[in-house]
């Protein structure tokens, strides 16, 4: 019962995040994730928090390529940013499981405190075919937050 509830919360997760016009094929890679992430962590240095969850959370703007998008957490683990759902902003989600129960929003948040950047691998609902998907998201801590951006492996 609980993994169909995981499934079934994985399923409409992607759905709300699946960007327009997102085709099988049209998938970013780790290099394209890790430098997505890295331009986000600068302009967050750069421009404060306020103006850079504005940005991340603009589903037309610079950090939206694909199914590439920043989400961003604080480290008590509340989404404070999301370019592919904004339902999730103000949710605290350290009990969400992946596919196989992994706590995987966890192991961001100790990733970050304990070596401050890396990569969290885990298994989640591609937007494009529905099918659960490896996925593997590049972290990095900037101060009181934990920005990220995942990338489906293919």
């Amino acid at each position: 019962m609980q993994r169909r509830t995981i499934l079934a919360a994985a399923v409409l997760a992607a759905t709300l995040a699946s960007p327009a016009g997102l085709c099988a094929g049209e998938h970013g890679t780790a290099d394209e994730a890790k430098t997505l992430c890295e331009k986000a962590v600068a302009y967050l240095k750069q421009n404060g928090p306020d103006k850079a969850f504005a940005a991340f959370n603009d589903p037309h703007g610079a950090f939206i390529d694909r199914d590439l998008y920043v989400f961003v957490r604080s480290l008590d683990g509340n989404t404070v940013a999301h370019g592919a759902n904004a339902h999730m902003i103000g949710h605290t989600n350290l009990s969400l499981r992946d596919a196989d129960g992994k706590l995987y929003n966890q192991e961001m948040i100790d990733l970050a405190t304990t070596k401050g950047s890396g990569w969290v691998d885990y298994r989640w609902v591609d937007p494009a075919d529905k099918k659960i998907e490896q996925k593997s998201s590049f972290i990095e801590r900037e101060g009181d937050y934990v920005v990220g951006v995942g990338f489906y492996k293919q």
